[in-house]
């Protein structure tokens, strides 16, 4: 009978079995290729295209194909977020190779060519991509996307001014007093912060109010116990402290980089070290400070511990006095000096000696001048903001502030490549952009997505203008979250690089016949550096020898002293390839992140054999890494390192300069960032993992905003 049993039972049931099984698997295959090629759409035939028929005319991608295509996407999305952009691109190449001319893998594989540094290939992949979108959304970013890397690939820098007719437009602005109420009074100076905060030196109210880029007031500083006596001008000195003179008071109050009050610089008088009547303040790069004595019709000096030195101004020398003084910058070695009565704008060395007059006419009545990038001079001219060439005494006018009671006794340029001009007699802070920032909006760009926690999803994304200048000081009431045109549920702000006191740092110095003899110097630079990163991490040391190596240096100076005095130093050391080394190295730690080059000043024969000097720039700004150089011996820093500085927000400085290096390591912790993190929680379906996401981030501020919009992969289950 089990016999008979297995004999009738056994087959049928087995055929049975067989025939759903198959039918099944059918079924799941063909579930699968349906969505592979949702997500992977067969390309419809163009009429104009004839590159061949296995291209676009020909059949379409077989099913393997198919599944290939879409494994190796996959694969170069995770790359991408793990910072593998080699990795990220290798595999959308090979996901190309299964789905020709596939948008979203072109899409991709230029964001992965751009993050390389390498933005003409990462603009073509963009051009073929926007050739086969059918989506209007998507060809608009595409569009914006090519236009903005193509056209600041040509430009030079705003913030450097260097050439060009610019001209800025009111975008924004704070005010003092609303129908709700009032907030500060009669403001007479504006320092812009690296947050992209800045500090308001509001004569009227007898205060600083320190204001961010949405118009908040996050802090008010009234100075010491008896509060300020009429604060009108507000600068930083290179330590971080800030000097406010007192108008009524005839003092200089010393803060805190937190704005709490310190200590009195001098007093009412006519003696030395007195003032009458103190205005506007200036402070040059050794950290003197220098006081307009309005009432006395003279300046001021005092060395960074307020010890007077000397006072300069009076009729002598070819020069015929003071009658009104008001604005100061110092800028190269020279104070510059504007006087509102002669209209004119007085050139003196750092010794007080009289040298010329910069600017003879052309001059309403100047007011402040603040130092702008570049080596140009930003003057606050009645209700005008100008621009000056301190070497041709080119004078250019920027913009014109409207409206009915104008009067602008400050204007500074911010972080965010804006002007802000404190309009004393309207009770406001002005802001004032560029006519083609404010016409290309932002770049935004989502640069990494983590889903480990779906549906807990994070978006890290950054967010710069054309010029590649990170804009900085957003919070959570800038930013939209949305997948397929719905807001994300559950937008949490979870916080911006710029809040961070935190910043990585990767060393690398130079191992050439050049150094070999200034072992000694790259071993000091190396203490002060050590010494200088307070809270910063040194991620990694790397020696720029013939094979650029990562350093195995033990904890502290002492460790990196040793590595720059052991070692093989030869003629044919890479710059490049150190430099791309030390840079990767950053990527997967903090936002805030700087490479400091310890050079003799240059990059070498051999510098760009490997990458050209304008893919080592790219890939730093792209991923937000500032470059320094830190010179030892008697060189002087190239132009090509220069460039590198300037393109990136870093510097170059000498090892032995009187301030040291110090000040600029430090700096590298308080640079602003463009950088930022958002949660939400998703809604979509995921299909065990294999559905490919969408996320997209809209930016807002003031009168302008960008977008992004890419994807992701939930975890496989």
């Amino acid at each position: 009978m089990a016999k008979e049993y297995r004999m009738i039972r056994g087959p049928s049931r087995g055929r049975a079995c067989s025939r759903f099984a198959f039918s099944a698997f059918l079924f799941l295959r063909l579930l699968f290729v349906l969505e592979a090629q949702e997500f992977f759409p067969v390309p419809s035939p163009a009429p104009s295209d004839s590159r061949g028929p296995n291209y676009l005319n020909g059949p379409g991608p077989s099913l393997g194909d198919t599944l290939d295509a879409q494994r190796e996407f996959r694969l170069g999305v995770q790359a991408y977020n793990r910072y593998a952009f080699n990795e990220a691109i290798l595999a959308f190449e090979k996901a190309l190779s299964y789905r020709p001319a596939e948008e979203l893998t072109l899409e991709w594989l230029g964001r992965a060519y751009y993050r390389s540094g390498m933005e003409d290939t990462a603009i073509s992949q963009w051009q073929s991509a926007l050739e086969r979108s059918a989506s209007a959304s998507a060809q608009l970013l595409l569009r914006s996307r090519i236009e903005t890397v193509r056209n600041r690939r040509s430009l030079i820098p705003l913030v450097s001014f260097a050439a060009g007719e610019l001209r800025f437009v009111e975008s924004g602005r704070y005010p003092g007093r609303t129908e709700n109420g009032l907030y500060f009074r009669q403001p007479s100076s504006v320092l812009p912060m690296e947050d992209g905060t800045a500090w308001v030196a509001a004569y009227g109210s007898n205060e600083l109010v320190r204001i961010d880029v949405n118009g908040l007031i996050r802090r008010r500083a009234r100075g010491p116990i008896n509060g300020f006596d009429r604060p009108y001008d507000v600068v930083k000195a290179p330590d971080g402290r800030l000097y406010v003179s007192e108008y009524r008071g005839g003092r200089v109050s010393v803060l805190s980089a937190a704005g709490n009050w310190l200590s009195y610089i001098g007093s009412r008088g006519r003696g030395d070290g007195m003032f009458v009547g103190p205005q506007n303040l200036a402070v040059d790069e050794d950290g003197y400070l220098y006081v307009v004595d309005y009432g006395n019709r003279r300046i001021s000096k005092f060395d960074p511990d307020g010890t007077f030195l000397f006072s300069f101004g009076k009729k002598g020398y070819g020069f015929d006095g003071f009658l009104s003084p008001t604005g100061i910058a110092c800028l190269d070695r020279r104070v510059f000096v504007a006087d509102g009565v002669y209209k004119k704008i007085y050139v003196f060395d750092g010794n007080g000696t009289y040298t010329g007059v910069l600017v003879e006419e052309g001059l309403g009545g100047p007011e402040s001048i603040r130092p702008a990038s570049g080596g140009k001079l930003l003057v606050a001219d009645t209700n005008r903001a100008l621009l000056v060439d301190p070497d041709s005494s080119v004078v250019t006018e920027l913009g014109v502030i409207g409206g009915g009671a104008v009067r602008v006794t400050g204007a500074a340029l911010d972080k965010n490549g804006n002007i802000l001009a404190s309009n004393f007699r309207g009770d406001e802070v002005v802001v004032m952009t560029e006519v083609d920032d404010m016409a290309s909006g932002f770049f935004v760009q989502i640069d990494r997505v983590i889903a480990d926690a779906f549906p807990e999803v994070t978006v890290e994304l950054s967010v710069q203008d054309r010029n590649r200048r990170p804009i900085v000081g957003l919070d959570g009431r800038n930013f939209l979250l949305s997948e397929n045109n719905r807001t994300a549920a559950g937008q949490t702000f979870l916080g911006a690089a710029y809040l961070s006191e935190n910043c990585g740092i990767s060393v690398l110095f130079e191992r050439s016949s050049e150094t070999e003899a200034l072992r000694d110097d790259l071993a000091a630079a190396l203490r002060d550096i050590a010494g200088s990163a307070g809270g910063a991490r040194i991620v990694s040391v790397v020696s720029a020898g013939r094979t650029p190596v990562r350093e195995r240096v033990g904890a502290g100076a002492s460790g990196l002293a040793a590595a720059a005095r052991g070692g093989v130093y030869s003629p044919y050391w890479s710059f490049d390839q150190g430099l791309r080394l030390a840079a990767t190295d950053l990527l997967p730690g903090e936002k805030k992140r700087a490479v400091v080059f310890v050079t003799s000043g240059s990059p070498g024969e051999f510098g760009f054999e490997n990458y050209s000097l304008s893919e080592l720039a790219a890939y730093l700004s792209n991923n937000g890494i500032a470059f320094y150089a830190v010179v030892v011996g008697n060189g002087r820093v190239s132009g090509e390192l220069q460039y590198l500085c300037e393109e990136t927000g870093g510097e170059a400085v000498d090892l032995y300069r009187p301030l040291g290096i110090g000040p600029a390591i430090r700096s590298i912790a308080e640079k602003g960032s463009g950088s930022y993190a958002l949660r939400y929680r998703s809604s979509l379906s995921t299909n065990f993992g294999n559905n490919y996401l969408p996320v997209e981030a809209e930016v807002y501020l003031l009168e302008r905003s960008g977008r992004d919009r890419t994807g992701y992969f939930a975890p496989l289950e």
